[in-house]
């Protein structure tokens, strides 16, 4: 029986000039059998020397385009990209993983039963769904395509941490994505920490 192996492709890259600074962007389709993943990228500087910066991040319509106050997304990403300006070098992997993996549509279903009183990972499960159906086998590949290492992951998340690690990228450096929580995200951060383990330092 033949072993199925993932096949990573680049399939664009363009300047991408943004209020955060010049970018080079591209973009990735990552294929293992049937399944197909899609990634943008966001590169500024050069790779090579110390474990650059690298940030990756799943895609929130509800907050990185509409400005929810449901979750933190928006403001995370914005964090990364200010962070990868400042020091003029690093990486952001957007991933399309709305929802923890289980799309937009399920994720509206889920905001409707949070409403009724479950937190996000009550709601998945209710769906149906596990809590967080995400992997980081995409953006590993990423990380080897541009001959990266090792990285300082910017994130609270340990499963990015050991996904990273067991696909041979070694993480230097956890760097806290800590935004100010208001009102509206104290049960979602509260539910990150602990159900899921998110490294969220003084909350």
């Amino acid at each position: 029986m033949s072993i199925s192996t993932f096949r990573l492709t680049k399939v664009a890259e363009a300047d991408f000039p943004s209020r955060f600074g010049r970018f080079r962007i591209y973009g990735f389709e990552g294929q293992r059998g049937d399944t197909l993943e899609e990634a943008v990228v966001l590169r500024m500087g050069d790779m090579e020397g110390d474990p650059p910066l690298v940030r990756i991040h799943s895609q929130c319509l509800t907050g990185d385009v509409f400005h929810s106050l449901r979750c933190d997304c928006r403001l995370q990403l914005e964090m990364a990209l200010t962070s990868i300006a400042e020091e003029s070098r690093g990486l952001l992997i957007y991933e399309h993983q709305e929802g923890r993996g289980i799309g937009l549509l399920n994720k509206l279903r889920a905001y409707a039963l949070q409403d009724n009183g479950a937190d996000t990972v009550e709601a998945n499960e209710l769906l149906g769904f596990k809590a967080d159906l995400r992997n980081y086998e995409l953006p590993a590949e990423i990380i080897r395509y541009f001959g990266i290492p090792a990285v300082r992951l910017l994130s609270n998340n340990p499963d990015k941490i050991q996904a990273l690690e067991r696909a041979g990228v070694q993480v230097a450096e956890r760097v806290p994505c800590l935004v100010e929580p208001v009102q509206s995200t104290e049960s979602y951060l509260r539910t990150k920490k602990e159900k899921m383990r998110h490294l969220l330092e003084g909350f």
